[in-house]
């Protein structure tokens, strides 16, 4: 996938090294990174590398199958797949989406809520 850059976003910077984070995963696609603000006791964010915007992206079957494997990677190294987790995509203003970059939380180590 070409890498793509959008000036400001904070997953543009964390991938190019200018913000810290704690890596869990990393390859030349992707990144995953445990959530600074965890609304569980396990939070991951599996985040593209490049700045993608899912309702912009066309003829990604292959990419977006790919963070779905990758989240599902995330659970088991972080021991809830079994037991059980939620992915999350926030897409938009109205889902409290705070940033446009596509990035999938992936959330469990404990019973979740059933509201969403």
């Amino acid at each position: 996938m070409e890498k793509i850059r959008e000036e400001g976003c904070i997953f543009c910077q964390i991938a190019d090294g200018k913000l810290p984070a704690t890596y869990l995963y990393e390859d030349d696609d992707i990144m995953v990174i445990e959530n600074i603000k965890p609304v569980a006791k396990v939070h991951v964010l599996v985040i593209p590398k490049s700045h993608v915007v899912l309702n912009k992206i066309e003829d990604s079957e292959e990419f977006l199958g790919k963070l779905l494997i990758t989240a599902r990677e995330a659970a088991e190294e972080k021991g809830i797949k079994e037991s059980g987790y939620r992915t999350i995509i926030n897409t938009g203003h109205d889902a409290q989406a705070d940033f446009e970059h596509l990035h999938l939380h992936v959330i469990g180590g404990e019973r979740l809520s059933n509201r969403i």
